[in-house]
């Protein structure tokens, strides 16, 4: 099929605006004056609240309203665990634990400086691990009477928010079958996601009691909802707005600041109030990149079959479930890597820690699950003395192989992981060999790995798209995909320009979303953007199409069939000099005599993922997603023997993208991901102290990659396409990062001569492991 518009780097929608800074984004918005703000933390990871001294603080000049002891519903997407303001206790370093708001932000923060908590201290709950240890001290005390949603599973006098099993095929047969058995763990602590835009919300309650909230969110619609559900409001009173967003990597897809936004408008009568996280409260406050710690067991057969998988995953929730246990869950569903294992058993766990609650990471759980996956293929590599990259290659999932939770998967929903690999061995020059000695003391070396991904969203997440024209034929395209700089809508607008064969400049695509009048979007999470609503913009093309014809049916006086759109005009196929102009049509047609058929054309299309089931609590069974879409890496660093530091050298990404939309947007996508997986597996993590206290909360401590750390980047693509994806695409915005950390980690334990663990990959670490070596 030949393509006009896909495939084509079409310049983004949205970019002129963000080059020339005209771009508007949460806090530029202050039309009406506005109060701030200010949240008071706790400085201790757990302790019980003695006493909270509002006095002084009250007497500031400007001062509104002071929340601060105050026992507000329970909050939390899976359970209802998470108080919006601290009323008992304290469970992580920056929960709040009262909101000050102020006629400027200065004054709030003077205010909130005296404020006086007298705290008790508790035992500290510092890792998963030490979590799941049998008298461990209990996050939440009274877990069992929590609400919760039905596919949560918390264990009642645990700290064990959710268990997710997988039981796949006979264990006994798989351990039997295997010649060659490795066992390992891994372990990282919980990281931030440092998106550019730090987190805002505003919030303003109408006379009327409509409730009017702006939020830097990749889920307004579950801002609304969620709002509605946990205060009681009614739902179509509340309007969300979003603009753009400056960087999310779903660190925006939990709500917390439109709560605080909402309570604090509520407190001063609805005038409106804007709560703006500096870069330290951004770290510390808000929902975090999540921690793990895993067992891996691999057994395979002299041929380097794998036949049996046994894992433990104890993600690191944090002290509110929220998102995590929708991460514990897509951790075990992909969580054999995309590798054809009969034999699975896999328990995940959602485990509470006085560590900052957890949010989605692009790659939702997986560039984790993969570093543990990748590392203990590598070891099964040495055991068997197979080029690890052969040993990948001979275990690739296939079409006609089954997922951990049983789904048989063919050559639309799985692609070619094989064909990838290959590709990575052609650019990673893998057959000259992963080592190169340069000297004595510099040595290069390559890391490959792989990964795979579905989507577990919700089995009734919508999409929905609506078309409206302007009447000189152009048209405006209203979907609920948020813009978080991913170009999505873009995308967006060259399905459309391909599907009616016209010219993409003449579509105008809303950036901003408006949860009153624009289509919802679930979230625009997950990679699911592109796919969902490029499936609803497609069913809203065919719409219009109709509507387009039946007019110039009637004009033309032929028969629909007969009826051909594209140039911005509906002619006839046989005869195309024979036609009319969407201009003539797109509100009606008017003839000579006055008389006027139709009216404007409105276009509507939606979507929803079809299929997809809930798992079995005790087998994992079930269809989570629509896809699994694969992708292999290599990463080749110059690593120094003397003092174990490293310089990355070359980076590489290849993914079954199904069809490329969009050549430019498509490579910055993966480029930008591959980036932020070398930052968290390289250098990003929080250090905690004893007392659970995040040590580095600053950007000169907590370190992403910085200008000129950057390897070359290698990015290609395989084209299998997904028969069901919008012109065969799948989606990307989180492929680059999920193997990046199991690639460098496989580099440096090769470099280093010893199995690398933990990350960050620090030269610190490098030299303990030597040192334990030893």
């Amino acid at each position: 099929m030949s393509l006009e518009v896909i495939g084509k780097s079409v310049i983004r929608k949205e970019a002129l605006d963000k080059v020339t800074g005209r771009a508007k984004y949460t806090h530029d918005y202050h039309s009406i004056p506005m109060l701030s703000g200010k949240k008071v933390i706790s400085p201790f990871g757990h302790a019980k609240i003695v006493n909270i001294d509002t006095t002084e603080a009250s007497k500031v000049p400007g001062v509104r309203a002071i929340l601060a002891g105050i026992q507000y519903p329970l909050t939390g997407e899976s359970i209802r665990d998470r108080p919006p303001i601290a009323f008992d206790k304290v469970r992580y370093h920056g929960e709040t634990v009262a909101l000050v708001v102020a006629d400027s932000p200065n004054q709030a923060k003077r205010a909130a400086d005296l404020i006086k908590v007298q705290y008790e201290l508790l035992p500290v709950v510092n890792s998963p691990s030490q979590a799941f240890e049998k008298g461990a001290p209990l996050v939440h005390e009274r877990l069992s009477e929590y609400k919760k949603e039905f596919d949560s599973h918390p264990v009642p006098d645990t700290n064990i928010a959710t268990h997710i099993k997988i039981r796949k095929g006979k264990m006994d047969k798989g351990w039997s079958e295997s010649t060659s058995v490795v066992e390992a763990s891994y372990s990282f602590s919980p990281s931030d996601h440092v998106a550019m835009e730090t987190r805002c919300a505003t919030a303003e309650i109408l006379p009327e009691g409509n409730i009017i909230i702006t939020t830097s969110s990749q889920a307004p619609y579950m801002v609304k909802r969620l709002i509605a559900d946990y205060f009681g409001e009614d739902m179509g009173k509340i309007i969300v707005h979003t603009p753009l967003v400056g960087g999310a990597y779903g660190g925006k897809a939990a709500v917390q600041l439109e709560i605080l936004a909402y309570l604090a408008s509520k407190a001063v009568g609805g005038k409106p109030v804007e709560i703006l996280n500096t870069r330290e409260e951004d770290i510390l406050t808000s929902p975090c990149h999540i921690g793990l710690d895993a067992k891996i067991k691999l057994g395979a057969d002299s041929s380097g079959k794998i036949k049996a998988a046994e894992i433990r995953f104890l993600w690191d929730g944090g002290a509110y479930s929220d998102k995590a246990i929708d991460l514990t869950r897509a951790g075990a569903v992909d969580c054999t890597g995309p590798y054809h294992i009969e034999n699975v058993w896999c328990d995940s766990y959602c485990m509470y820690t006085n560590h900052p609650y957890a949010a989605p990471f692009r790659g939702f759980s997986h560039s984790e699950l993969s570093f543990a996956i990748e590392r203990t293929l590598d070891l099964l590599a040495q055991k068997l003395k197979l080029d690890p990259l052969k040993l990948r290659y001979l275990n690739a999932i296939k079409p006609g192989n089954t997922t951990p939770t049983r789904v048989r998967l063919n050559k639309s929903n799985v692609g070619n992981l094989q064909k990838c690999i290959e590709r990575v061995r052609d650019l990673m020059k893998w057959d000259q060999g992963p080592v190169e000695e340069i000297n004595e003391r510099i040595s290069k070396v390559k890391g490959i790995a792989c990964s795979w991904k579905t989507s577990t969203i919700d089995p009734n997440a919508p999409s929905g798209v609506i078309l409206t024209f302007n009447r000189d034929g152009s048209i405006n395209l209203l979907s609920g995909v948020i813009e978080i700089g991913t170009g999505t809508k873009t995308v967006l607008a060259q399905i459309l320009a391909e599907r009616l064969k016209m010219d993409v400049d003449k579509i105008y695509v809303r950036m901003e979303i408006d949860t009153q009048t624009t289509p919802e979007h679930w979230k625009t999470v997950a990679s699911r953007g592109t796919f969902m609503g490029g499936r609803a913009l497609l069913e809203a093309a065919e719409d219009v199409i109709r509507q387009l014809k039946d007019i110039a049916a009637t004009v033309l006086r032929a028969p629909r069939e007969d009826l051909e759109v594209a140039n911005s005009r509906v002619f006839l196929r046989d005869d195309p000099k024979i036609g009319l102009p969407f201009k003539d049509i797109c509100y009606g047609y008017q003839y000579p005599n006055g008389n006027s058929i139709g009216g404007q054309i409105i276009g509507k299309g939606n979507y929803i993922l079809r299929h997809l089931t809930h798992l079995d609590p005790e087998t994992g069974a079930g269809k989570p997603g629509p896809e699994w879409t694969v992708a292999a890496y290599g990463v080749e660093i110059e690593f120094d023997k003397r003092d174990f530091t490293y310089r990355l050298l070359k980076a590489c990404t290849v993914v079954d993208i199904g069809r490329v939309l969009n050549e430019k947007a498509a490579l910055g996508q993966v480029m930008g991901a591959m980036s932020m997986g070398l930052a968290f597996a390289g250098r990003e993590t929080f250090y905690f102290d004893e007392q659970g206290r995040v040590m580095n909360p600053q950007l000169r401590t907590y370190r992403p990659l910085r200008y000129g750390e950057n390897p070359e980047y290698l990015v290609d693509f395989v084209e299998t396409p997904q028969i069901d994806g919008p012109y065969g695409a799948r989606g990307v915005g989180e492929h680059g990062l999920m193997g990046m950390p199991a690639a460098l980690g496989n580099a440096l334990s090769t470099a280093a001569g010893v199995s690398l663990h933990h990350l960050p990959l620090i030269p610190e670490l490098i030299w303990k492991a030597k040192e334990a070596q030893k």
